[in-house]
């Protein structure tokens, strides 16, 4: 299996800055948001939010019960092991889902939109 984190700092891709340094844990010492810039780059350049390799098939994202409901993900694709991996990492949200799809949109919020971080909306879930 895939590890969870390749970053030299041992935090997920997605979960750094532009020089490589992890973002601030939470209180409880989980992940907090993924950087928009990473998130960003992970959907232009389909590459995983983990461990920031091409991606294929399936796409996996993790995802909080509100966001799949509302098919508005937050946080950015990855390798089904690299999920996988993270989801059982300390410093995962307890409250997170796995969700598999073949596709997804990376919908970026207008000036005027309610929702102002970009998303995922995933197509067919697997």
């Amino acid at each position: 299996m895939r590890a969870a984190v390749l970053t030299p700092t041992g935090t997920p891709f997605a979960w750094t800055d532009r020089g490589g340094e992890p973002l601030p844990a939470t209180a409880e010492g989980r992940l907090g948001a993924p950087a928009r810039a990473r998130v960003t780059q992970c959907a232009l350049s389909r590459v995983c939010g983990v461990c920031a390799e091409p991606l294929g098939r399936p796409i996996a994202f993790l995802a909080t019960p509100g966001e799949r409901d509302r098919n508005a993900v937050h946080a950015p694709p990855m390798h089904l092991a690299c999920a996988e991996g993270l989801l059982a990492a300390p410093g995962a949200d307890p409250s997170w889902v796995l969700l598999r799809t073949a596709a997804f949109e990376f919908v970026r919020p207008g000036r005027d939109e309610v929702e102002t971080e970009p998303v995922f909306s995933l197509h067919a879930l697997l």
